[in-house]
């Protein structure tokens, strides 16, 4: 009976009943149109919106179709019945059971049912039929809805059979109902909803298909709703057969029914067997699901395919069967090349992965494949690359012995041919680097690191146990690579050309760097500098990430011990001569010219240099170059104390060869283009905050992104030396002329305008001139900042030799960097007339604050270059010498902090030109900005410069002009405690202007302090000390006053016991003005008559009274105060 019932829609006739191909449709045989006939009636007796005579036409051909089935009756008589009536019963039997479920006995669809619902089916009409089918159909779909709920509070509860749909014979009638009553009750019967109740009915995928094919367009929802609607536990059953049922009606529809089931991760025995049967990409799907970038979906599909292969049974079970069988195939039949690479990495996924175990068969189909000896193309070389990860990460290939012998045998090939290969692939990684670099690996036990190699060969995260690699790692070690041969090999291999991150695959880079780390190249002492060398050489941008962890692990062999061995060789450092040839050819290279410079080269023993031209180094390689030497002086200076210990001889490279480097400049470059050089931009800045503080000015940073290489606009002048020096020459003459020339040099980039520095620089003095416009000397500081961004150090001493006042006419002396290291204080032995021009004071204070960070990292260098061994002589600890370092350091900058305090004092030559007291007031602005810099960054040396005091002048410009004077207030009363009068003066005056400037309750505090300690002293010094204390303090009396009015009690009571004490010194005449003590200083020449003396009593007297005076008009009388 199951060959006479129910046959599965036809795709043809499904396709030409979607398309409406009505002459396909004519040639379809009766049987064929079966299960469309309730949608061919429909057309052919329903009016269509279409009127035109091709659609008549159509009609005709579909009644003629039509015309000799007598099954065409039964649906004209389903489609005659009263539909609406229907409706209203319909409806209230879906609110009933709604509200009842399944229990409700009573109906409003049918009534009296005596002797089945079979039997009533049969006997009865259209109506109730129509009536019969739908009232089973919503009985079962209240059973579904209870089964569903009760699965969730893991209740038991079933669905149960129906006899309607258990009679074979009625089916093709009731499929027939179904259809009419959907189409004709679109409002009240939903066709997904009805699909899932008839999932659990007899031959529902069948009825389905039926339904379908006569509501073409409701095929798109209906495979959605079957897939989302499963369980994520279900791996197929009737619902992928329902859906597989679909797919053979519309094959189309597979790719889209797979995707969906991927995406929501669904019935996965359904994605296989539409792979098997509807789909030739069988391999990259598969591969997807397994390896593919969502998570979700590998952590879903892999454990379904290693449970179905546990169990042994089931929907899962069988299509893993057949996956396995087709692959199967597909391996006997695989040459090497793409596809195959493709396989091998389909088998380690499902090895590793899905935890499938190959079968005898697989094993000997993927041996002879991954032994295959491929073309050298780069296919070739991916394929030969993949099959020896393919070896490491399943063992079970070489489990049995002549397996292993196959195995070994290839991976010797591998070697022989691995030249062959590289030089006729054109591929620069091949596998070569990767043999040597798993051997390095099992050479050191790094078993670990095979695993990582393996899996990222591999592209997937498989698992590599160590037990499984022991006959491999023996092989690798005895019988193919022995450490002397990795060690020997490695440095014959060529380097890699034009070495950037964009070149994939491992590199001979990659084997170098893992034989440094441990230590081979020591062991079996094989000299690699040179490798090194010419690598960091042929490297560019984007940069590789190895290189950095290669020059660190390059430095770390050259200068840290090996623990396990005393007797160690050591690799040698790259010397100054081949690290000269990489800037001579750049744009720094006139600093490298051999017959203007001369270094003290490096005494090295052992490798020779190497003989390589540079036509044009890359960035890569510069900024490779100096991390390497920043690094090697970290670690040096770090290890010298042991190094010195162990009588170890290291070269350190000198201070002259590093400050013509262009450190500054390639790390800025490094700045603009961290994508290309983000992995050594960090580690470079923090070795150079250490080691080079000079050059990591904050200003610094600052004024090189206003003034670095940027898109200009460009002046027509062509820049030479002649020109510039005529410029300068007429600078007072034809300021014009020199502004133009100095426009065009800022324009241009930095780089552009080096070659010209040394020209620039040698007239700085000419632009001190009296009739020097202000434009010209600020244009002039603009293009000094912009050379300051290439070589700052050069840049700096040729700023100070121009800039140097040399008495006595000795022409010849030349400061050197070694000398601004030594003594900083020589950046300040300048032309006096930069104290009166503010721009280029700025340049100056820009070299001095570097010069000071200089000679500060030079001190903590010398410490650690001289390591304190012999605990003898006057130094017997670290500490100590820390502590002579501090205090030099402190009498360097409190010095050069006095020098610019000094140059704030007004002048006889100030006050006789009027512009100069302009350029003063600036010059004043300027230095007291960079003392406050200076102040903020160093407190104690705010504190040392006021315990070593300055003129009292220049205190009410320093309270006003630096922000961070208020930080005096935390040591005013230690300043009040020495015992020089001198210094209590002048913290007395200095607490005054500060009390004006910051009147806070701490400033009031040590304003109480110092009238206290006034009154004390008052009453404890003899005579002549007191008129030499009190007689500068009477002014800041009043300054204090006038902020505090609170003191002023007290300070009157200080002033009135302080007059009183005065007054009768005065009424006693001189013989007890103690002038045997003071002599003539007793006297002083009066001011009313000139010719006559009073003693100095009176006129302090005098000057107490006009000071009351001053403080009653001031502070007491002052309306303004509140």
């Amino acid at each position: 009976m199951q060959n006479i019932f129910m046959k599965p829609v036809q795709a043809h006739v499904f396709k030409a009943l979607k398309d409406v191909d009505v002459e396909t449709l004519l040639k379809c045989t009766s049987e064929e149109i079966r299960p469309i006939i309730p949608c061919l009636v429909r057309m052919a007796l329903i009016s269509p919106l279409d009127v035109t005579r091709y659609c008549a036409d159509a009609k005709k051909d579909i009644l003629t179709l039509l015309s000799g089935i007598d099954l065409v009756n039964f649906i004209v008589s389903l489609l005659s019945i009263e539909f609406h009536a229907l409706e209203v019963d319909l409806k209230k039997e879906q609110q009933m059971r709604q509200k009842n479920g399944s229990q409700n006995i009573e109906s409003f669809l049918i009534q009296n049912i005596v002797n089945g619902i079979a039997n009533d089916f049969e006997q009865s009409d259209s109506t109730r039929r129509v009536r019969l089918v739908l009232s089973e159909l919503l009985q079962m779909q209240a059973q579904s809805a209870e089964y569903n709920q009760s699965r969730m509070t893991n209740n038991e509860c079933t669905i149960k059979s129906s006899e309607l749909f258990d009679n074979d014979v009625y089916l093709e009638e009731i499929t027939d109902v179904i259809c009419i009553s959907l189409a004709e009750l679109p409002n009240l019967l939903n066709i997904c909803d009805i699909v899932e109740v008839l999932l659990y009915v007899n031959k529902g995928p069948i009825i389905i298909s039926w339904l379908v094919a006569n509501m073409p367009d409701t095929l798109q929802d209906v495979a959605e709703c079957l897939v989302i609607n499963a369980e994520r536990g279900e791996e197929g059953g009737i619902r992928a057969k329902a859906l597989l049922t679909l797919c053979d009606m519309c094959p189309y529809m597979a790719a889209s029914i797979r995707a969906k089931a991927a995406s929501v991760s669904r019935l996965p025995s359904l994605l296989i067997s539409l792979t098997l049967t509807h789909h030739e990409d069988l391999i990259s799907f598969m591969s997807s699901l397994l390896l593919g970038s969502d998570q979700s979906t590998r952590s879903w599909f892999a454990p379904f395919l290693r449970n179905s292969h546990k169990r042994g049974k089931g929907d899962g079970h069988h299509a893993l069967i057949k996956l396995r069988q087709e692959l199967l195939n597909r391996l006997k039949e695989a040459s090497a090349g793409v596809d195959a690479s493709a396989l091998l990495r389909l088998y380690c996924a499902l090895r590793g992965i899905a935890g499938i175990k190959f079968q005898d068969d697989e094993v000997a189909g993927l041996l002879r494949l991954v032994t295959q000896k491929p073309p050298p193309t780069a296919a070739g070389v991916r394929f030969v690359s993949l099959s020896l990860c393919m070896i490491l990460a399943c063992p079970s290939l070489m489990a049995a012995p002549e397996h292993e012998k196959k195995a070994i045998e290839w991976v010797q090939w591998l070697v022989k041919e691995e030249a062959y290969f590289e030089s006729n692939s054109g591929f620069s990684a091949s596998f070569g680097e990767m043999l040597l670099l798993i051997a390095i690996h099992f050479h050191s036990g790094q078993l670990a690191a095979v695993g990582e190699l393996v899996c990222a060969t591999l592209g997937m995260r498989v698992p590599v146990r160590p037990n499984g690699l022991a006959r491999v790692k023996q092989a690798f070690t005895q019988e193919i690579f022995t450490e002397q041969v990795v060690t020997s090999h490695a440095v014959k291999v060529p380097v890699t050309a034009n070495l950037n991150s964009n070149v994939a695959g491992y590199l001979p880079v990659h084997c170098i760097h893992q034989l440094l780390k441990s230590r081979a190249f020591s062991k079996h002492k094989v000299p690699i500098k040179n490798w090194i060398y010419r690598q960091i050489c042929n490297c560019t941008a984007p940069l590789h990430p190895v290189m950095p962890a290669l020059v660190e692990v390059y430095v770390n062999s050259i200068l840290v011990v090996n623990n396990k061995g005393s007797n160690e060789y050591f690799n040698q450092p790259i010397n100054e001569e081949e690290i000269k040839k990489v800037f001579r050819n750049s744009i720094f290279g006139v600093n490298f010219d051999t017959q203007n410079k001369s270094f003290a080269q490096m005494e090295i023993d052992g490798e020779s240099s190497v003989d390589i031209t540079i036509e044009k180094p890359t960035l890569a390689s510069q900024l490779l170059l100096i991390y390497y030497l920043l690094l090697y002086e970290d670690i040096r200076l770090t290890n010298a104390a042991m190094l010195i210990a162990n009588g170890r001889k290291i070269k350190s490279y000198s201070t002259a060869f590093l400050s013509e480097l262009p450190i500054k400049y390639l790390l800025h470059q490094a700045q603009k283009d961290q994508m290309s050089y983000g992995g050594l931009f960090s580690p470079l800045l923090r070795l150079l905050a250490t080691h080079f503080p000079q050059l990591s000015l904050v200003d610094d940073w600052m004024d090189d992104q206003v003034f670095g290489d940027s898109c200009r606009h460009q002046i027509d002048i062509k820049l030479s030396e002649p020109l510039i020096d005529e410029a300068f020459y007429s600078i007072e003459v034809n300021p014009y002329k020199t502004g133009k020339v100095l426009k065009a040099m800022f324009i241009k980039n930095p780089t552009e305008i080096w070659p010209f520095a040394e020209t620039f620089v040698k007239h700085v003095k000419s632009v001190l001139g009296e009739g020097v416009p202000r434009h010209i000397q600020e244009l002039y500081r603009e293009v000094w900042l912009r050379l300051n961004t290439v070589l700052p150090r050069c840049l700096w001493i040729m700023t100070i030799n121009a800039l140097l006042d040399i008495n006595g006419g000795m022409k010849n002396v030349t400061i050197t960097q070694e000398n601004v290291l030594v003594d900083p204080l020589q950046v300040l032995r300048c032309d006096v007339r930069v104290f009166r021009c503010g721009p280029i004071l700025k340049i100056i204070l820009r070299i001095l604050e570097a010069s000071l960070a200089a000679s500060r990292c030079q001190l903590s260098r010398h410490l650690l270059d001289k390591p304190l061994l012999e605990k003898s002589g006057q130094l017997t600890s670290d500490s100590e010498r820390e502590e002579l370092k501090n205090a030099l350091v402190a009498a360097q900058e409190s010095a050069a902090l006095q020098i610019l305090l000094e140059a704030c004092l007004e002048t006889t030559e100030d006050q006789s030109k009027p512009e100069l007291m302009w350029s003063l007031r600036e010059v004043r602005s300027i230095i007291c900005s960079f003392l406050h810099q200076i102040f903020i960054s160093e407190p104690s040396l705010a504190k040392l410069v006021h315990f070593q005091g300055y003129p009292k002048e220049l205190l009410p410009i320093t309270v006003q002009g630096i922000p961070s004077m208020h930080i005096c207030l935390d040591f005013i009363p230690e300043l009040l405690s020495q015992a020089s009068l001198e210094k209590q003066i002048f913290a007395v005056d200095l607490v005054s202007h500060l009390s004006i400037q910051y009147a806070l309750p701490k400033a009031m505090s040590i304003a109480r302090l110092c009238v206290n300690t006034l009154s004390t002293l008052l009453s404890v010094l003899p005579s002549d000390l007191r008129l030499e204390l009190f007689q500068p303090v009477l002014k800041s009396l009043v300054r204090i006053c006038t902020a505090f009015p609170s003191l002023l009690e007290d300070i009157t009571s200080l002033l009135l016991q302080l007059g009183r004490i005065c007054e009768s010194q005065a009424s006693l005449g001189h013989c007890w003005n103690d002038t045997n003590i003071l002599g003539e200083g007793t006297y002083i020449y009066s001011s009313e008559q000139s010719d006559t003396k009073v003693l100095v009593s009176e006129v302090l007297c005098r000057d107490i009274k006009s000071t009351m005076s001053e403080i009653v008009q001031k502070a007491l009388l002052n309306d303004k105060l509140y």
